[in-house]
């Protein structure tokens, strides 16, 4: 039974990094009590499927609110930053394409430092995919690899489709 709730501003009052960090703070005394009570692969699954519909949503209401094209999308770009959270560089911005690589990733670095990494992944990482799929339906993202499990850098390559004028007439 799902019920709505008022809309979601502290994101863009606090930035992601905050949030996530306060987050996981309440999450991770919890989390470790579920799954030494009902098993750590069960509850890490509910609390997968749960973070990826509540990323899908979210990805929902920024389009709500900004737009769902790419420069839209790359503006949202703020929340995730904020506070240096992410530094990253930019390598193709075209209208259709947009690819980064995230070089220092300050949200695996708190996971990292609270001694959960596999939550981070859980908890952050996991929401690239639905948050883009909420965001625009036509969207695709591409990740090889991300700090999170050890790689140098995160590779986000973002394709938007073909615009409506590219397209056959």
């Amino acid at each position: 039974m799902s019920k709505e709730h008022p809309k979601d501003t502290l994101t863009q009052r606090l930035g992601v990094l905050t949030r996530r960090e306060t987050e996981a703070r309440i999450l991770i005394p919890v989390i470790e009590a579920m799954a030494e009570a009902f098993g750590k692969d069960e509850v890490h699954e509910v609390l997968r499927k749960t973070v990826v519909e509540i990323a899908r949503k979210q990805g929902r209401e920024l389009a709500a609110d900004f737009g769902s094209d790419p420069a839209a999308f790359q503006e949202t770009l703020e929340f995730w930053t904020q506070d240096d959270a992410l530094q990253i560089d930019v390598l193709r911005d075209d209208g259709r394409y947009l690819d980064f690589d995230v070089k220092r990733c300050r949200y695996a670095e708190m996971y990292r430092a609270l001694g959960v990494p596999e939550l981070g992944a859980l908890l952050s990482c996991n929401r690239d995919f639905a948050l883009i799929e909420g965001f625009n339906e036509n969207a695709k993202l591409t990740r090889e690899q991300t700090i999170m499990k050890g790689a140098p850098c995160c590779t986000f390559r973002y394709d938007f489709g073909p615009s409506g004028e590219d397209e056959p007439v």
